[in-house]
């Protein structure tokens, strides 16, 4: 853990655990580190990546705003599996957000991860470990050979649960859109914002 925080710290990337699958982290406060996870995962550059924090206060360097109806999903699902899209500040790198002012934003579950924001003390990147395009990956002898080559350090956990991953719900206009269902029914993002006016 010491040595992934190192390597991140100094602009390097690494692969991690996440409850699902194994992601790429890198400081997402890093312009340059954040490029290169485009470039190891061959990631169009009009996608952006979401990002991984520690604890809620972390929102307050990432987002211009977060509306009830953000609060009611982390209060539901944080830590966990849905990934939160809010406006981004203004002075986010462009190639994090790709240029939409638009930022995800998740708390994971997964012990490992946890701690790796934590000791890191800066907001990483959580982008699945795989080509950009192919599937996620749940064990580390199935990640890409020329992806693993790109990369300073791949942190084993074992076989992980698998999965589509997280539900990924953007809160920047006046209702919840859920732009993509992953482990958390569309159904029950509905029903935790169902009372927010």
């Amino acid at each position: 853990m010491e040595r992934a925080c190192q390597i991140i710290g100094r602009g390097g990337v690494v692969i991690f655990p996440a409850k699902c699958l194994y992601g790429i982290a890198a400081d997402a406060l890093n312009p340059a580190a954040v490029a290169r996870v485009f470039e190891v995962k061959r990631r169009p550059q009009d996608n952006p990546i979401l990002v991984l924090i520690n604890q809620r206060q972390d929102l307050e360097r990432l987002v211009k705003r977060v509306p009830d109806m953000a609060v009611a999903l982390m209060d539901c699902f944080w830590p966990g599996d849905v990934t939160i899209v809010f406006e981004a500040v203004d002075d986010l790198p462009g190639v994090l957000t790709a240029h939409t002012g638009k930022i995800g934003i998740r708390m994971p579950q997964h012990p490992v991860a946890r701690a790796l924001i934590k000791q890191l003390g800066t907001p990483m990147t959580g982008t699945s470990a795989n080509i950009s395009g192919a599937r996620g990956i749940n064990r580390v002898q199935d990640l890409a050979p020329d992806l693993v080559a790109r990369v300073d350090l791949v942190l084993d956990a074992g076989e992980l649960k698998g999965g589509k991953g997280s539900t990924v719900v953007d809160v920047t206009g006046d209702t919840v859109k859920v732009l993509r269902e992953g482990e958390v029914a569309e159904a029950d993002i509905l029903g935790a914002v169902a009372n927010i006016h």
